[in-house]
């Protein structure tokens, strides 16, 4: 699904994302519990306030997020 996504940016583009939409509400982001790359990608694995668990992708070549709840 895609989602809008405000995220730190420092010396390159979503070095950390501080928050995200998704069903329409805003959601801080609490703790990034795990950040990985894959080629042409970025993830975060994160907790929300609500102790909600999603990943966050930022597909590099398309500028685009994604998001799924994983728990």
């Amino acid at each position: 699904m895609n989602t809008k996504v405000h995220c730190y940016s420092g010396h390159t583009y979503a070095e950390r994302p501080d928050w995200f939409r998704w069903e329409g509400t805003d959601h801080k982001v609490q703790e990034v519990v795990r950040e990985w790359q894959e080629p042409g990608e970025r993830h975060f694995r994160v907790r929300t306030k609500d102790n909600r668990l999603f990943e966050l992708c930022y597909d590099i070549e398309a500028a685009r997020w994604t998001l799924k709840l994983t728990g």
